[in-house]
Parts: C-alpha cells; sequence; structure tokens
C-alpha cells in the first residue's frame, strides 16, 4: 500500500519506512523557528530547563509581528530574542526582513520535502512547496530546539481536485475562498490536503502560497499543492543541489476525496466574522468602506502588488478611505520598488508600510477601530482580530477595486466618482479588564475532575476570542487568567465568575486560529481543571497537551446521553474516559488520555 504526501515526508524524517495515519512518531525537523511574538517564552523555556539548541544552523528567529518594535513589550521581548541569539549563535531575520514563513521559502531553508515548524499558526503554508510545516505553540518549539525532533500524530489524507477551467476574473483568493464556502471550517479538521488538477498545475508560487496560507482556516493540518518543474528549478538554484521528487504514490490511501468544477468557482468574500463566511461578491457589493488593506501571508506576494498596482495606476483612493499596503518580505518591497509599484501606490494615496505581517498582529499597520468596515486580503477576519471594527476579506483586485470606488466591487465595475461619506460617531466600548484572583498552584495532580459545567454551544471558538492578540506581550502565567474569553460575545464577564474546579464544555474546532500557547495557559491560571470540546484546533491540542492542561474530546451524544445542562456537577475520568452528570446520576463514556498525553500529563509537562 502506498503512502500520500504527508506520510512520505514524515516516514522521511522518522525511524519508519512507513508511516499510518493516527500512528505517533517522533519528526526530525529541518527549520526551526520562533518569532518576536512567542520568541521570549521560547527562550524562558530553554533557560528554566536548562537545555541548549540542538543545531544552532537549523535554529531561526523571526520578527514579523511587530517589525517596527513601536509597542515597548515587543521591544523588549525582540531584546530579550537577540540577547538569546548572539549567545547561541543563532540566525536572527530581524525587523527589516519580513514575513518568517514567505523567508523560509525565498531562501530555500523550506523545500519539497522539507520539515518545518514556527511559532506561526500559518507555518503550514509551507504546503504551497510541499514542505511540511506547522506552527506550534512555545512549549513545542523548545523542545525542537532542543531536540531537534518533535512527536507527530500522522494525519490522515484528502484528496481534492479541481477539474474545468478557471474563468478568469477568479485569483487564487478566490479560489481559496470558494474552497472555505464548499468546506466550511471543520470539515477537513485535522486532515492533510492534497489539490489536484490540470489548473493547479498552472499555478504560480505566489498563487501557491495564497491558497496554502489558508488551510488553517480550513481547519486542516495543511494543504500540500505537488510542485511543477518550475518550483523545483526555483529551489535547485537556491540550494545549488538536486532535490529529490516528493509526491504521492498511484495507490496512496486517501480517507476522503472531492472532485469539484473549478468553472462554476466565483469571485469572493469573506464576510466579517468568519473566514468561511464567504459568498458571491455579488451579496456584499455597494457596502460602504473605511479602510483597505493589502498584504498579509495570504496576499503580500509581488503578483498580488502588481494586480493593484495595475489597477490604482493613474487613480485616487476613495475620498476619506485609508489604503494601506504591506508587502510580505523586504525582497518583495525592493522588488515593488524597482518595477514602480511603490511610486504607483503612493501617487494613488496609499499608506505604504515596511514588509511584514501587519494587520494580522496587534498594533501594526491594518488595524481598525470600532464601527470601521475594513476589506482586506488577510486569512483572518475574527471579531477583534484586525481591530474592533468590521473586516470582508477579498483579493487584491477586489480591495483596490474597492478602495477607488470607496464599496466593495470589482475591477469591471469601478464607478467614475466615488463614494462619499456622511458624518457620523461611534463610541467604542471599554476594554477594562478586572484580574481574576486564583490560587491553584499547588493543587493535588488527580488523574479527574468535577465541577459545575460552563456549557457554552459554539463551534469554531478561536483563540482571539480566547485570548486577544493585544495582550500578547504577557509571559507572566498569573497575569493570563484575567483576560480568558473577554473577545468571545456573551462572556466577556467569564473570568469574574469562574471559579477553579468549573470544567468548560463546547462545539467543534474549539481553539483555532493563533498558535498562542496564552490561550491554554489563561485557562490553566483560573483553576479551570479540563475542557471539553467536539474538536480541537491541531496547535491548540498540541499547546494543551503539552502545558499538561486537561483536554478531551466529547460529542453530542454524549451531551445527550447524560443530559448536560449549564451548571450541572460533571465527574470527568481522564484515564477511562468515564463522564458522570452528578446532577441526575446519569453516566456516558469519552475517549480517554492517549498514553502520550497521559504520560505528559503525569510529568506536568512536556519538559
Amino acid at each position: 500500500m502506498g503512502m500520500t504526501i504527508v506520510e512520505k515526508i514524515l516516514a522521511n524524517h522518522s525511524k519508519f519506512d512507513v508511516v499510518n495515519p493516527g500512528q505517533i512518531i517522533d519528526v526530525l525537523i529541518d527549520a526551526r523557528v520562533a518569532r518576536d511574538f512567542g520568541g521570549p517564552n521560547v527562550v524562558k523555556n530553554l533557560e528554566e530547563s536548562n537545555m541548549s539548541i540542538h543545531d544552532a544552523s537549523k535554529t531561526f528567529f523571526t520578527f514579523d509581528t511587530n517589525p517596527t518594535g513601536s509597542d515597548m513589550k515587543y521591544a523588549v521581548n525582540q531584546h530579550i530574542c537577540r540577547q538569546f541569539a548572539r549567545k547561541h549563535n543563532v540566525k536572527i531575520f530581524d525587523i527589516n526582513n519580513g514575513i518568517g514563513t514567505h523567508t523560509l521559502m525565498e531562501l530555500g531553508l523550506a523545500y519539497p520535502g522539507s520539515t518545518a515548524v514556527s511559532t506561526d499558526s500559518h507555518a503550514n503554508i509551507m504546503g504551497a512547496v510541499c514542505s511540511f510545516g506547522q506552527g506550534m505553540g512555545d512549549q513545542d518549539i523548545a523542545a525542537v530546539w532542543a531536540n531537534g525532533s518533535i512527536w507527530f500524530k500522522v494525519p490522515a489524507s484528502v484528496k481534492i481536485t479541481l477539474n474545468g477551467k478557471r474563468p478568469e476574473n477568479v485569483t487564487a483568493k478566490d479560489i481559496v475562498l470558494n474552497l472555505l464556502h464548499e468546506f466550511g471550517a471543520n470539515s477537513l479538521l485535522g486532515y492533510s490536503i492534497e489539490l489536484y488538477g490540470e489548473e493547479v498545475d498552472k499555478l504560480s508560487l505566489d498563487e501557491r502560497i495564497t491558497i496554502s496560507s489558508m488551510a488553517t482556516e480550513m481547519g486542516a493540518i495543511i494543504l500540500f499543492i505537488p510542485p511543477t518543474d518550475e518550483i523545483y528549478d526555483y529551489f535547485e538554484t537556491r540550494l545549488n543541489r538536486k532535490v529529490e521528487r516528493i509526491f504521492a504514490d498511484k495507490d496512496a490511501v486517501y480517507e476522503k476525496s472531492f472532485d469539484l468544477n473549478i468553472s462554476d468557482f466565483k469571485t469572493m468574500v469573506s464576510l466579517p466574522g468568519k473566514p468561511h463566511g464567504t459568498v458571491n461578491i455579488l451579496e456584499a457589493k455597494k457596502r460602504k468602506i473605511d479602510s483597505a488593506f493589502i498584504g498579509s501571508c495570504t496576499n503580500g506576494r509581488i503578483e498580488d502588488l502588481r494586480v493593484a498596482a495595475n489597477i490604482l495606476k493613474g487613480r485616487i483612493v476613495a475620498p476619506g478611505v485609508v489604503l494601506k499596503i504591506v508587502p510580505s518580505t523586504d525582497i518583495v518591497w525592493q522588488q515593488a520598488m524597482d518595477e514602480g509599484l511603490i511610486r504607483i501606490f503612493k501617487e494613488a494615496g496609499a499608506l505604504v508600510s515596511n514588509a511584514g505581517c501587519a494587520g494580522c498582529a496587534a498594533g501594526q499597520v491594518g488595524m481598525n477601530g470600532p464601527g470601521e468596515i475594513t476589506i482586506s486580503t488577510g486569512n483572518r477576519n475574527f471579531p477583534g482580530k484586525q481591530g474592533k471594527g468590521e473586516v470582508y476579506l477579498a483579493s487584491p483586485a477586489v480591495v483596490a477595486a474597492s478602495a477607488i470606488a470607496g464599496y466593495i466591487t470589482t475591477i469591471d465595475d469601478i464607478p467614475e466618482t466615488p463614494a462619499n461619506f456622511d458624518s457620523f460617531y461611534v463610541e467604542s466600548k471599554s476594554e477594562l479588564a478586572e484580574k481574576h484572583i486564583k490560587d491553584a498552584e499547588n493543587a493535588e495532580k488527580k488523574a479527574f475532575a468535577q465541577g459545575k459545567v460552563w456549557l457554552i454551544d459554539r463551534d469554531n471558538i478561536d483563540t482571539d476570542m480566547i485570548f486577544h492578540n493585544r495582550y500578547l506581550a504577557i509571559t507572566n502565567i498569573d497575569e493570563m487568567g484575567q483576560y480568558a474569553f473577554d473577545n468571545l460575545e456573551g462572556y466577556e464577564d467569564f473570568a469574574k465568575k469562574v471559579k477553579p474546579t468549573d470544567i468548560v464544555v463546547t462545539g467543534k474546532n474549539f481553539g483555532s486560529g493563533s498558535s498562542r500557547q496564552q490561550a491554554v495557559d489563561c485557562f490553566k491560571a483560573l483553576g479551570v481543571p479540563v475542557i471539553l470540546a467536539q474538536s480541537y484546533g491541531a496547535i491548540y491540542e498540541r499547546n494543551a497537551i503539552n502545558a499538561a492542561m486537561p483536554i478531551m474530546v466529547c460529542d453530542l451524544k454524549m451531551i445527550e446521553e447524560i443530559g448536560l445542562k449549564n451548571g450541572d456537577e460533571l465527574f470527568v475520568d481522564f484515564e477511562t474516559g468515564k463522564v458522570e452528570n452528578k446532577s441526575n446520576g446519569k453516566t456516558s463514556q469519552i475517549e480517554p488520555f492517549s498514553e502520550v498525553q497521559l504520560d505528559i500529563y503525569q510529568k506536568g509537562g512536556l519538559f
């Protein structure tokens, strides 16, 4: 029986010749990265555990979430990383460099068949070049830096084939938004996707990066696009050597296969709040906007900037609209300057910033304010992720056209006279938070939990809802609990009301989004003994297990069997999987801790 792409790459980096879905293996990592977000905690974990660097030549810092170093706490954290790097001879791609995952591909540090990890939840963007990239929390990254390898559960694979011809007005961003429309945020949760088709083979590197970058928003582990000879030539030039071809065997086994007609794909936008809430742009057309953003790891490439420049050339951004443009890397920025694109942007009235993650990171170019309507090329529009306003997601072509029109539109429907604003005022709500006092440091470690249930019947609760990115500079776990769920509508006062021993029970894809460890540690700080969800974001699941934060998978059947209601007293046994509703005596069974999870839990964490 043959292997899929992910199985081949993982087998090639393990002690096994053949691996199978569900198998837990140690995987050697070729490129090991920490960003300015997460980096200080990686340093903290290494130093507190007295661990050294396994191989400095494969170990990197990338400062991309705050490339200006304009925030005091970020500046302190970056300096912590710089001091550690000097001491251990670790390479830094500093604030003048741009997005770290893109740098890995630009320099050939991630290449077809390789493995790479980063504290970036979109590290699976490397699937664009058939490299196994994964976003991880700071404990995982510290372990990789110290050991060179880390455990993975081999994911099952899904094959998606796009048949037919791509319509002229359908961009790479539209392709992935159509895929999100088809599959949503969790129907492919935990899978490795392989994308095939005649039109897929024609995709440029930049287009592949756009599509693979949003595997995270689909809930997938990664989305692989098999390389063409042109892609292999790109890396062989950079590496000055032959790159081994990586492909799925003809008899590879896929858990699911889908055939879609790309001829039916439309120009799409994601409605505010949900990347997977995609609709035909006709449903959002004429929506007045306040700002527009072109950039992010999804659409900050040179091809994206060329598209925007072609539309903006000789035109002016609509009155009252702010257009912000952020190239993905300094190489792209320099190329845009050499080609005259920067001048076009400036003459059109756009703000052009230095390369980096931009609006996906708190306090950076591309954020918006309360009541502000933004159209963005980013990959996420969760509430609060890119600011306090509403964010629509679209292609660079749509964003540029909309910035000129003053409302959402397409390039073939830009008006002669842009829309204007009426005066308005939006009152911002308070962001004050009251610290939750807790004392669970010396609590006895037990392989079970019992407590009052918080039944939160919602799917796709992402890490920005759990622990907002404006608090990312916090590294002291004692300070994290007060911010738990303060960006989840209806639960803003959770941290004030929750009691130690209270149990959280929730829906599908809990913890989707960013790789932030704080979204796990905030519950530990509050003394929450276990979380039960129908499924988890892949990075969140790893972060929780590695931090010895008990998480378990339940389903609607279990909830119905025991008649679980909000406020019920619930007993959960981690080792047997037994659950009992103490309020009515009804019992059920869920999956117990795996051997790996139990071992890490009993040790008190990965270290």
